[in-house]
């Protein structure tokens, strides 16, 4: 009697819709579903280096489930937060981020010749993820403020959020950090095309942008050595081809279904940075073809709702919100395209986290309240067509009576 109960109410359960919510639930399950799998994959890929540089194993599991903890709890702050206040403080927050990328150049903590962070104690603080933030809401708020001139005037509407990128780029350079600003002009691109932008500034913008990216890469060795070796990272396997040649023979071992859960023999520090950049293939060696699409799947279906949410507020009228939940989707997806593909040997190495699932507090924190802005966008979607019910029933209640008295003074004259 008890297990028929028990089937009865789990069909129940199944089959029952559930009740209607203003927040998206499917978002904040892909969310912590991405979160949870990268505590597992972190702890997994560090225990060799947390072993050698502090002789315990869960140091970096320990440090990372911090970070999730700090990134939840400014997520619920965020969720707070309205919309038309980040449009309000949209450039303070810019400013703010170019302090931040000035002070990192001045006494910034530097890791393999590069100055990225500022000590914070508990974590450095990476000023790039922020700044990526503060550009696209800037931005947002920008193509609603100047729609018109970014549709019809090349310089007013076009060049202006250019230049303001040039100054963020020129700041991130002296770092180094090429890949950040290789992120940071895909997304831009892409909210300017959403916005409306002619198709031939685009275009001219878009021809120079690349050709900017190749000077780049040829006036800097180093950079020269990462295409070189991504070409062809066999000719040099225990040089410039050193990292690739690890994470590839990764791959190659995980299969179908991988080898296991914490089996990974490429993460014995035969693979650099395997728990931040390169988790992705720790992901493959362990958790094989399955494992890295249901990955894949997840930030890609979280990409889908962000696109969704864009297009639902464009509809409600929230075009600051529009452009923001646009500008966030394409930097996830971008950004795990280049994750992925540095990892797989389809691009060159970038240094670039996985969204939510790479060991990094900035990035982590940074990712989750952009999560958190979505989830609010969503909500005052939500909240506007529940008004706009509310208000058509109202309407239609008042007319009611109105309706009624025609009505009977028809059959009165029938009669």
């Amino acid at each position: 009697m008890a297990v028929r109960d028990s089937i009865t109410h789990f069909k129940s359960w199944v089959t029952r819709p559930s009740p209607q919510v203003l927040f998206d639930r499917q978002l904040v399950w892909i969310s912590l579903g991405l979160m949870l799998i990268g505590l597992v994959m972190v702890t997994s890929a560090s225990f060799p280096i947390s072993s050698r540089l502090t002789h315990q194993p869960f140091h970096f599991m320990f440090r990372h489930a911090i970070f999730l903890t700090l990134a939840l709890a400014a997520s619920g702050v965020i969720l707070q937060v309205p919309l038309n206040r980040w449009m309000k403080y949209s450039t303070a927050m810019l400013g703010v981020s170019v302090v931040l990328l000035v002070v990192v150049l001045v006494g910034g903590h530097s890791v393999n010749g590069a100055s990225r962070w500022i000590p914070l104690g508990l974590f450095n603080l990476q000023p790039a993820e922020v700044a990526k933030l503060s550009l696209f809401i800037f931005m947002s708020g920008y193509l609603v403020r100047k729609n018109d001139e970014v549709r019809q005037t090349f310089f007013g509407g076009f060049i202006k959020p250019i230049m303001v990128f040039a100054t963020l780029a020129g700041l991130l350079l002296m770092q180094p950090d090429l890949g950040t600003v290789i992120v940071m002009l895909v997304t831009l691109f892409g909210m300017l095309f959403i916005a409306g932008a002619k198709l031939t500034q685009f275009l001219a913008l878009m021809v120079a942008g690349i050709a900017a990216v190749v000077g780049l890469i040829l006036i800097e060795p180093y950079r020269m050595r990462r295409v070189t070796s991504f070409l062809d990272p066999w000719e040099d396997p225990f040089g410039s081809g050193y990292q690739l040649t690890q994470s590839l023979m990764a791959f190659g071992r995980g299969e179908w279904f991988g080898q296991g859960l914490g089996n990974s023999i490429q993460k014995l520090e035969y693979l650099p940075e395997a728990h931040t950049d390169f988790v992705f293939a720790v992901v493959a060696e362990e958790l094989g073809f399955v494992g890295v699409t249901l990955v894949l799947v997840l930030i890609f279906s979280l990409v889908l709702k962000a696109i969704l949410i864009g297009k639902k507020a464009f509809e409600n009228g929230l075009n600051f919100g529009g452009y923001l939940a646009f500008g966030i989707g394409i930097w996830f997806a971008f950004q795990t395209l280049v994750n992925v593909g540095a990892a797989a040997g389809i691009v060159p190495t970038k240094g670039l986290t996985l969204p939510l699932i790479s060991y990094g507090g900035s990035s982590l924190i940074i990712m989750s309240v952009a999560v958190s802005i979505l989830l609010r966008i969503d909500h005052e979607c939500r909240l506007k067509q529940l008004h706009g019910e509310a208000n058509a029933l109202d309407i239609a209640e008042q007319n009611i009576p109105e309706q009624t008295q025609i009505t009977t003074e028809l059959n009165d004259e029938k009669q």
